[in-house]
């Protein structure tokens, strides 16, 4: 269940860098380690009629990227190509080092010159035509029927591949299958060691008291009893005026501020501007799911504020308020 909680928002978070209200969060990786690492997962998708290969570079494959969006370009790409083989046939995923020279980019207009890590998806089912290849990055195109698709998958796949400065080119023909690869640029930063297995530190407590401004009740509820298991005291408020009014019932005992940043009757800028002109000193820590226009994580640290992105794990949120309360 967390697992799927957790991919449930790497989606939300794709849909909303689709739209370009989200940033990429990428970090060095191999992909190599990835596609290995989906393995099980993919397998999971295919029937037992297609035969699956993975035909991976004996080298690491090393690209700044965020993970879990390349991670969901290769589940679109194997979706597409399963269904592509509904009697069965032979699925593959390859990886290669490429160098792009300049007779490749006038070839392809949305090729640059350089070395790129390549990821091949390939199928052996029934292919497109060139009108169906020239529209498969479109939004909401789709060749499937009403109800098995959102046309969705290639679109946002394309789109994820251009943010990450590298570009995708597709080949096929009618009942020849279809090949699509993928380029990402080379990183030249050495890899990241393999994983190691190092004790986890343990979190602190404390015995402050924490003003929790929640609108979702479940959410609230939730936050408050992770806290008090960590030894806190938690005055709870279910919009911004209640938390206004809450701190103001209690200013002399309330130590920090856990505030969404999107509830009603007042956000959580507006409630943050109006305790600290009651008390200035008062340590907040924002919470929030969302990308606003209201501001930016990065303001808000730069302001001296902590944030904490939605959804979080009972250990991060402990993290966190006792490194705002620290701070």
């Amino acid at each position: 269940m967390l697992t799927a909680a957790d991919r449930a928002a790497n989606l939300t978070r794709r849909l909303l860098i689709f739209t370009r209200k989200e940033s990429v969060e990428v970090k060095l990786l191999d992909l190599n380690e990835l596609i290995r690492d989906l393995r099980k997962m993919l397998d999971r998708i295919i029937s037992e009629s297609i035969e699956f290969h993975l035909d991976l570079v004996d080298q690491p494959m090393t690209v700044m990227a965020d993970a879990g969006m390349i991670e969901q370009v290769l589940m679109n790409l194997v979706t597409n190509a399963r269904d592509a083989l509904p009697a069965g046939g032979r699925l593959a995923i390859a990886t290669s080092l490429a160098i792009v020279d300049e007779a490749d980019v006038a070839a392809d207009e949305d090729a640059r010159p350089g070395r790129y890590a390549r990821i091949t998806v390939s199928d052996t089912g029934h292919g497109m035509d060139a009108d169906t290849r020239a529209r498969i990055f479109e939004p909401f195109f789709t060749t499937k029927g009403v109800g098995e698709g959102t046309g969705l998958g290639l679109a946002i796949s394309h789109g994820i591949i251009q943010q990450h400065n590298g570009y995708i080119k597709v080949y096929s023909e009618p009942e020849q299958g279809t090949e699509f690869h993928i380029y990402l640029p080379v990183s030249e930063t050495a890899p990241p060691p393999g994983r190691e297995t190092t004790a986890c530190a343990p979190v602190r407590g404390g015995n402050e008291t924490v003003l929790v401004a929640e609108d979702d009740a479940t959410l609230r509820e939730l936050s408050s009893r992770v806290l008090e298991f960590f030894g806190y005291k938690v005055i709870p408020a279910v919009d911004g005026e209640d938390a206004l009014t809450k701190f103001k019932e209690n200013k002399d005992r309330i130590n920090l501020l856990l505030l969404d940043m999107v509830m009603p009757k007042k956000n959580g800028k507006e409630v943050a501007a109006a305790i600290m002109k009651i008390s200035p000193g008062i340590k907040i820590l924002f919470a929030s799911g969302y990308t606003m226009d209201i501001t930016t994580h990065q303001e808000l640290e730069a302001a001296g504020f902590e944030f904490i992105h939605k959804p979080y794990q009972a250990k991060e949120l402990a993290q966190k308020v006792r490194q705002a309360l620290d701070r």
